[in-house]
Protein backbone atom coordinates (compact mmCIF):
# COMPACT_ATOMS: atom_id res chain seq x y z
CA UNK A 1 0.00 0.00 0.00
CA UNK A 2 1.46 3.37 -1.01
CA UNK A 3 1.29 6.42 1.24
CA UNK A 4 -1.34 8.00 -0.98
CA UNK A 5 -3.56 4.89 -0.77
CA UNK A 6 -3.65 4.74 3.02
CA UNK A 7 -6.89 6.07 4.59
CA UNK A 8 -5.01 8.50 6.80
CA UNK A 9 -3.45 10.16 3.73
CA UNK A 10 -6.60 12.29 3.46
CA UNK A 11 -6.39 13.40 7.09
CA UNK A 12 -4.50 16.63 6.46
CA UNK A 13 -4.27 19.44 9.04
CA UNK A 14 -6.99 21.30 7.14
CA UNK A 15 -9.23 18.24 7.29
CA UNK A 16 -8.72 17.95 11.05
CA UNK A 17 -9.64 21.62 11.52
CA UNK A 18 -12.67 21.21 9.25
CA UNK A 19 -13.89 18.29 11.37
CA UNK A 20 -13.64 20.33 14.57
CA UNK A 21 -15.29 23.39 13.05
CA UNK A 22 -18.17 21.24 11.75
CA UNK A 23 -18.94 20.53 15.41
CA UNK A 24 -19.42 24.22 16.08
CA UNK A 25 -16.00 25.10 17.54
CA UNK A 26 -13.96 28.04 16.33
CA UNK A 27 -10.36 26.90 16.01
CA UNK A 28 -7.30 29.10 16.13
CA UNK A 29 -5.41 26.77 13.73
CA UNK A 30 -3.12 25.38 16.44
CA UNK A 31 -2.86 21.65 15.83
CA UNK A 32 -0.44 19.14 17.32
CA UNK A 33 -0.30 15.44 16.49
CA UNK A 34 -0.13 13.36 19.68
CA UNK A 35 1.71 10.10 20.21
CA UNK A 36 -0.77 7.65 18.73
CA UNK A 37 -0.27 5.12 15.95
CA UNK A 38 -3.30 2.84 15.89
CA UNK A 39 -5.56 5.87 15.57
CA UNK A 40 -4.76 9.50 14.85
CA UNK A 41 -5.12 11.87 17.78
CA UNK A 42 -4.67 15.64 17.68
CA UNK A 43 -4.58 18.48 20.16
CA UNK A 44 -6.53 21.31 18.55
CA UNK A 45 -6.55 24.90 19.77
CA UNK A 46 -9.89 26.61 20.27
CA UNK A 47 -10.23 30.38 19.95
CA UNK A 48 -10.93 31.09 23.62
CA UNK A 49 -7.50 29.67 24.49
CA UNK A 50 -8.18 26.05 25.46
CA UNK A 51 -7.50 22.79 23.64
CA UNK A 52 -9.60 19.81 22.61
CA UNK A 53 -8.30 16.29 21.98
CA UNK A 54 -9.74 14.91 18.75
CA UNK A 55 -9.47 11.20 17.98
CA UNK A 56 -9.93 9.76 14.49
CA UNK A 57 -10.44 6.02 14.76
CA UNK A 58 -8.62 3.80 12.29
CA UNK A 59 -11.12 2.89 9.55
CA UNK A 60 -12.20 -0.73 9.65
CA UNK A 61 -10.72 -1.57 13.04
CA UNK A 62 -13.79 -1.25 15.28
CA UNK A 63 -17.46 -1.17 14.42
CA UNK A 64 -19.68 1.65 15.59
CA UNK A 65 -21.22 -0.69 18.16
CA UNK A 66 -17.81 -1.62 19.58
CA UNK A 67 -16.74 2.00 19.95
CA UNK A 68 -20.06 2.97 21.49
CA UNK A 69 -19.55 0.25 24.12
CA UNK A 70 -16.16 1.76 24.93
CA UNK A 71 -17.78 5.20 25.32
CA UNK A 72 -20.61 3.78 27.41
CA UNK A 73 -18.14 2.14 29.79
CA UNK A 74 -16.28 5.43 30.18
CA UNK A 75 -19.51 7.23 31.02
CA UNK A 76 -20.37 4.59 33.62
CA UNK A 77 -16.99 5.05 35.27
CA UNK A 78 -17.23 8.84 35.18
CA UNK A 79 -20.71 8.76 36.77
CA UNK A 80 -19.16 6.77 39.63
CA UNK A 81 -16.51 9.50 39.99
CA UNK A 82 -13.76 7.16 38.88
CA UNK A 83 -11.03 9.30 37.23
CA UNK A 84 -11.34 8.75 33.48
CA UNK A 85 -11.82 11.14 30.56
CA UNK A 86 -15.05 10.30 28.71
CA UNK A 87 -15.72 11.73 25.25
CA UNK A 88 -17.85 14.83 24.89
CA UNK A 89 -21.52 14.41 24.00
CA UNK A 90 -23.10 16.44 21.20
CA UNK A 91 -26.85 17.11 21.26
CA UNK A 92 -28.68 14.71 19.02
CA UNK A 93 -25.44 13.10 17.84
CA UNK A 94 -24.01 11.31 20.85
CA UNK A 95 -20.29 10.94 21.45
CA UNK A 96 -19.30 9.04 18.29
CA UNK A 97 -19.38 11.23 15.22
CA UNK A 98 -18.74 10.66 11.54
CA UNK A 99 -16.39 12.80 9.45
CA UNK A 100 -15.88 11.50 5.93
CA UNK A 101 -14.68 7.89 6.32
CA UNK A 102 -13.67 8.33 9.96
CA UNK A 103 -15.38 7.76 13.27
CA UNK A 104 -14.44 10.71 15.48
CA UNK A 105 -14.57 11.41 19.21
CA UNK A 106 -13.70 14.64 21.02
CA UNK A 107 -12.28 14.76 24.54
CA UNK A 108 -11.54 17.63 26.91
CA UNK A 109 -7.83 18.10 27.45
CA UNK A 110 -6.53 16.61 30.67
CA UNK A 111 -3.02 17.42 31.86
CA UNK A 112 -1.10 15.11 34.16
CA UNK A 113 2.32 13.54 34.51
CA UNK A 114 3.46 9.92 34.21
CA UNK A 115 2.94 7.92 37.41
CA UNK A 116 6.00 7.29 39.57
CA UNK A 117 5.53 3.61 40.25
CA UNK A 118 8.83 3.19 42.04
CA UNK A 119 6.85 4.61 45.00
CA UNK A 120 5.01 1.89 46.92
CA UNK A 121 2.54 4.51 48.17
CA UNK A 122 1.63 5.31 44.57
CA UNK A 123 1.11 1.62 43.83
CA UNK A 124 -1.28 1.40 46.77
CA UNK A 125 -3.27 4.30 45.28
CA UNK A 126 -3.13 2.76 41.81
CA UNK A 127 -4.49 -0.52 43.16
CA UNK A 128 -7.45 1.25 44.75
CA UNK A 129 -8.49 2.89 41.51
CA UNK A 130 -8.03 -0.21 39.36
CA UNK A 131 -10.13 -2.03 41.95
CA UNK A 132 -12.84 0.58 41.54
CA UNK A 133 -12.74 0.20 37.74
CA UNK A 134 -13.13 -3.55 38.08
CA UNK A 135 -15.92 -3.28 40.64
CA UNK A 136 -17.80 -1.21 38.05
CA UNK A 137 -16.74 -3.47 35.19
CA UNK A 138 -18.25 -6.46 36.96
CA UNK A 139 -21.68 -4.81 37.03
CA UNK A 140 -22.27 -5.20 33.30
CA UNK A 141 -21.00 -7.03 30.24
CA UNK A 142 -19.58 -6.12 26.86
CA UNK A 143 -21.53 -7.59 23.98
CA UNK A 144 -19.52 -6.23 21.05
CA UNK A 145 -15.97 -5.71 22.38
CA UNK A 146 -13.25 -8.34 21.96
CA UNK A 147 -12.36 -11.01 24.53
CA UNK A 148 -8.77 -11.68 25.60
CA UNK A 149 -7.93 -15.13 24.27
CA UNK A 150 -4.91 -17.24 23.36
CA UNK A 151 -6.36 -17.66 19.88
CA UNK A 152 -6.59 -13.94 19.18
CA UNK A 153 -3.31 -12.86 20.76
CA UNK A 154 -1.06 -15.85 20.04
CA UNK A 155 -2.43 -18.20 17.40
CA UNK A 156 -3.72 -15.52 15.01
CA UNK A 157 -0.55 -13.46 15.48
CA UNK A 158 1.70 -16.44 14.78
CA UNK A 159 -0.26 -17.41 11.69
CA UNK A 160 -0.18 -13.86 10.30
CA UNK A 161 3.61 -13.59 10.64
CA UNK A 162 4.26 -17.02 9.14
CA UNK A 163 1.91 -16.60 6.17
CA UNK A 164 2.95 -13.07 5.22
CA UNK A 165 6.72 -13.57 4.88
CA UNK A 166 7.81 -11.14 7.55
CA UNK A 167 10.44 -13.35 9.16
CA UNK A 168 13.80 -13.89 7.45
CA UNK A 169 13.77 -17.37 5.91
CA UNK A 170 16.66 -18.60 8.05
CA UNK A 171 14.76 -17.71 11.24
CA UNK A 172 11.41 -19.23 10.24
CA UNK A 173 12.13 -22.74 11.59
CA UNK A 174 13.20 -21.41 14.98
CA UNK A 175 10.19 -19.10 15.25
CA UNK A 176 7.76 -21.73 13.99
CA UNK A 177 8.86 -24.35 16.52
CA UNK A 178 9.32 -22.01 19.46
CA UNK A 179 6.05 -20.11 18.98
CA UNK A 180 4.10 -23.38 18.68
CA UNK A 181 5.59 -24.61 21.96
CA UNK A 182 4.83 -21.30 23.61
CA UNK A 183 1.20 -21.35 22.45
CA UNK A 184 0.78 -24.84 23.87
CA UNK A 185 2.28 -23.85 27.21
CA UNK A 186 0.14 -20.71 27.47
CA UNK A 187 -3.00 -22.71 26.66
CA UNK A 188 -2.09 -25.16 29.42
CA UNK A 189 -1.64 -22.33 31.94
CA UNK A 190 -5.07 -20.91 31.15
CA UNK A 191 -6.71 -24.33 31.26
CA UNK A 192 -5.22 -24.95 34.70
CA UNK A 193 -6.99 -21.95 36.27
CA UNK A 194 -10.27 -23.16 37.73
CA UNK A 195 -13.32 -20.93 37.28
CA UNK A 196 -11.42 -18.11 35.59
CA UNK A 197 -13.59 -15.04 35.93
CA UNK A 198 -13.69 -12.33 33.28
CA UNK A 199 -15.11 -8.82 33.37
CA UNK A 200 -14.95 -5.50 31.56
CA UNK A 201 -11.41 -4.14 31.91
CA UNK A 202 -9.21 -1.38 30.50
CA UNK A 203 -7.22 -3.97 28.57
CA UNK A 204 -4.08 -1.90 27.96
CA UNK A 205 -3.44 -0.59 31.46
CA UNK A 206 0.25 0.26 31.29
CA UNK A 207 1.78 3.36 32.95
CA UNK A 208 1.70 5.27 29.64
CA UNK A 209 -2.11 5.22 29.79
CA UNK A 210 -2.23 6.80 33.23
CA UNK A 211 -1.93 10.52 33.99
CA UNK A 212 -1.07 11.44 37.59
CA UNK A 213 -2.26 14.65 39.21
CA UNK A 214 -2.84 15.60 42.85
CA UNK A 215 -2.11 12.03 44.01
CA UNK A 216 -4.85 10.65 41.76
CA UNK A 217 -4.31 8.47 38.66
CA UNK A 218 -6.55 9.29 35.71
CA UNK A 219 -6.94 6.44 33.24
CA UNK A 220 -6.99 7.29 29.53
CA UNK A 221 -7.16 5.49 26.17
CA UNK A 222 -9.77 2.75 26.60
CA UNK A 223 -9.40 1.92 22.91
CA UNK A 224 -8.47 -1.68 23.83
CA UNK A 225 -11.20 -2.15 26.46
CA UNK A 226 -12.02 -5.86 26.48
CA UNK A 227 -13.53 -8.67 28.44
CA UNK A 228 -10.72 -10.41 30.29
CA UNK A 229 -9.27 -11.49 33.64
CA UNK A 230 -8.63 -8.77 36.20
CA UNK A 231 -4.90 -9.52 36.35
CA UNK A 232 -4.51 -8.10 32.82
CA UNK A 233 -4.96 -4.58 34.23
CA UNK A 234 -2.49 -5.18 37.05
CA UNK A 235 0.58 -7.04 35.85
CA UNK A 236 1.96 -4.20 33.69
CA UNK A 237 2.28 -2.04 36.81
CA UNK A 238 5.04 -4.38 38.07
CA UNK A 239 8.69 -4.01 37.07
CA UNK A 240 12.20 -4.92 38.15
CA UNK A 241 13.51 -8.18 39.58
CA UNK A 242 11.38 -10.74 41.36
CA UNK A 243 11.89 -9.24 44.83
CA UNK A 244 10.91 -5.79 43.57
CA UNK A 245 7.82 -7.14 41.82
CA UNK A 246 6.82 -9.05 44.96
CA UNK A 247 6.96 -5.86 47.04
CA UNK A 248 5.07 -3.91 44.38
CA UNK A 249 2.41 -6.61 44.12
CA UNK A 250 1.71 -6.48 47.85
CA UNK A 251 1.00 -2.75 47.73
CA UNK A 252 -1.02 -2.95 44.53
CA UNK A 253 -3.21 -5.77 45.83
CA UNK A 254 -3.67 -4.16 49.25
CA UNK A 255 -5.22 -1.13 47.57
CA UNK A 256 -7.12 -3.25 45.05
CA UNK A 257 -8.76 -5.37 47.74
CA UNK A 258 -10.37 -2.29 49.29
CA UNK A 259 -12.78 -2.20 46.33
CA UNK A 260 -12.62 -5.56 44.55
CA UNK A 261 -11.54 -9.05 45.56
CA UNK A 262 -8.19 -9.99 44.07
CA UNK A 263 -8.13 -13.55 42.68
CA UNK A 264 -4.82 -15.05 43.80
CA UNK A 265 -5.10 -17.91 41.31
CA UNK A 266 -4.76 -15.41 38.46
CA UNK A 267 -1.10 -14.79 39.40
CA UNK A 268 -0.25 -17.94 37.44
CA UNK A 269 -1.36 -16.10 34.27
CA UNK A 270 1.05 -13.15 34.49
CA UNK A 271 3.80 -14.66 32.33
CA UNK A 272 1.23 -16.13 29.94
CA UNK A 273 -0.28 -12.67 29.43
CA UNK A 274 3.19 -11.22 28.93
CA UNK A 275 3.88 -13.87 26.28
CA UNK A 276 0.59 -13.10 24.57
CA UNK A 277 1.41 -9.40 24.54
CA UNK A 278 4.83 -9.99 22.99
CA UNK A 279 3.44 -12.13 20.18
CA UNK A 280 0.52 -9.80 19.57
CA UNK A 281 2.77 -6.72 19.46
CA UNK A 282 5.03 -8.19 16.77
CA UNK A 283 2.02 -9.09 14.64
CA UNK A 284 0.43 -5.68 15.26
CA UNK A 285 3.50 -3.93 13.85
CA UNK A 286 3.45 -6.28 10.86
CA UNK A 287 -0.26 -5.72 10.22
CA UNK A 288 0.25 -1.96 10.27
CA UNK A 289 3.44 -1.87 8.20
CA UNK A 290 1.54 -0.46 5.22
CA UNK A 291 0.68 2.64 7.28
CA UNK A 292 3.42 5.19 6.43
CA UNK A 293 3.61 6.27 10.07
CA UNK A 294 4.91 2.87 11.14
CA UNK A 295 8.17 2.60 9.16
CA UNK A 296 8.94 6.17 10.25
CA UNK A 297 8.20 5.53 13.92
CA UNK A 298 9.51 1.96 14.20
CA UNK A 299 12.51 1.85 11.83
CA UNK A 300 14.02 -1.05 13.79
CA UNK A 301 11.08 -3.34 13.05
CA UNK A 302 11.28 -6.08 10.42
CA UNK A 303 15.06 -6.22 10.47
CA UNK A 304 17.20 -9.31 11.01
CA UNK A 305 18.19 -7.98 14.41
CA UNK A 306 14.58 -7.36 15.46
CA UNK A 307 13.45 -10.90 14.63
CA UNK A 308 16.52 -12.45 16.27
CA UNK A 309 15.80 -10.48 19.46
CA UNK A 310 12.09 -11.32 19.29
CA UNK A 311 12.89 -15.04 19.15
CA UNK A 312 15.23 -14.58 22.11
CA UNK A 313 12.39 -12.86 24.02
CA UNK A 314 10.12 -15.80 23.31
CA UNK A 315 12.79 -18.22 24.56
CA UNK A 316 13.03 -16.21 27.77
CA UNK A 317 9.26 -16.40 28.12
CA UNK A 318 9.36 -20.18 27.76
CA UNK A 319 11.69 -20.24 30.77
CA UNK A 320 9.61 -17.67 32.69
CA UNK A 321 6.47 -19.78 32.27
CA UNK A 322 8.19 -22.58 34.20
CA UNK A 323 9.11 -20.35 37.14
CA UNK A 324 6.88 -20.17 40.24
CA UNK A 325 4.38 -17.30 40.03
CA UNK A 326 4.58 -14.29 42.30
CA UNK A 327 2.99 -14.80 45.70
CA UNK A 328 1.08 -12.71 48.20
CA UNK A 329 3.57 -13.08 51.04
CA UNK A 330 2.68 -12.10 54.58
Amino acid sequence: MSSSDHPYSTLTPDAVLDAVEELGFETDARIFALNSYENRVYQVGISDSYFLIVKFYRPGRWTREQIEEEHGFLRELAELEIPVVPPMQFAGRGSLLQFREFFVAVFPQFIGRPPELDSLDNLLIMGRYIGRIHAAGEQGRFHEREVISVERFCIDSREFLLTNDFLPSELVPAYETLSAELVTKVQQRFAAVDNLQTLRIHGDCHPGNVLWRDDVPTFVDFDDAVTGPAIQDLWMMLSGDRNQRQAQLLELVEGYNEFHDFKVRELTLVESLRSMRLMHYAAWLARRWGDPAFPLSFPWFNTQRYWSEHILELREQMAALDEPPLELLN
